[in-house]
Formats: structure tokens, sequence, C-alpha cells
């Protein structure tokens, strides 16, 4: 490991300590990720603008994917002697059922859906209290370094539906 990966890691080791909820928090099957709306994710209306919920929501699965202890560097980089893979979106069923505005306090909700071999249905609500204003339903597949699918290996399987006792 070079001396700026080394940094890189605990940097993100001591960022965890010292901001436990930075990356939002797993809640059973879960993954809950709060955030503010801020001038910059609003349009011309006041409102937020529409790519803001995918982003948001793109923060969520990131952060999840976190949580549950996968490393997406790390994947990437073939640790382990594993073959480089990484997930990438394939299909978006998104809802926009209501506004949010500038300073309302969000939660992005983050779940598995369903499982196949190489892929996920991740399902994600983002909600103002118990008002959902957006729903996405939005697979993910694995995919080696040539674009092709890769099997979820088991340690993959593991992270995302390990039970908590």
């Amino acid at each position: 490991m070079s001396e700026l990966e080394t940094q890189t890691t605990n940097s993100e080791k001591n960022s965890q300590k010292e901001w436990p909820d930075l990356a939002g928090c797993l809640r059973g099957d879960s993954h809950v990720l709060p955030l503010r709306v801020y001038y910059e994710d609003t349009d011309f209306s006041g409102l937020v603008y529409h790519a803001s919920y995918i982003r948001w929501c793109e923060r969520g699965r990131t952060d999840f994917v976190r949580l549950i202890g996968l490393n997406q560097k790390e994947l990437f980089e073939g640790a382990d002697g594993a073959s480089r893979c990484f997930f990438v979106v394939r299909h978006m069923d998104i809802d926009y059922l209501k506004p949010a505005t500038m300073d309302d306090v969000l939660e992005v909700e983050t779940r598995v859906a369903e499982q196949g071999t190489a892929s996920m249905k991740i399902a994600q609500e983002i909600r103002r209290g118990d008002t959902v204003l957006f729903r996405a339903l939005v697979t993910i597949v694995l995919i080696n370094e040539k674009g092709r699918p890769v099997r979820l290996t088991e340690a993959i399987k593991e992270a995302f539906f390990k039970k908590e006792a």
C-alpha cells in the first residue's frame, strides 16, 4: 500500500470516529442518510431540482455499501488477488411524488429489494418526516473491466444480507 493510500485509509477511519453519523446509519435491513436541502439543490422556482434526488440516492447507495463493510475502491483495484470489478447502475424506475424545498431536512432510505446472480435491485425512498417525496427502484450490476457482468461473490452477498443478532 502506498503512503497516499495509507493516509487516505487512515483519514477515512478517523472521519468515521469523529463523525460517526456522517455516512448515515443502518436500521434493520435499511440504510438511512439524513440530509438538508441547500440553495444549490433547488431550481429557479425554489423547489428541489429533479436531478438532486438522483444525486442523493447515489449518496445513499454509496454510504450503504460503506457501512455494511464493502470497500468499493478495493473492489475496483482487485484487492486480495480478486478480479477488478465495480457496481454500475443498469436501470432506474423513479417516481417524483411531492416537492421538497430549501432547508427541508430529509432522509434517504436504501435497502436491497431483490438479488440476482450479478445484480441487485435497490429500493430507495426520500422522505420529509413521514411523507414520502420520491421513490426509486435501481438495478445495479457488478461488472468487470471489460464491462461484462460478474457473479456476486459470497463476501458481497454476505455483506448485503447479513442479519443483525
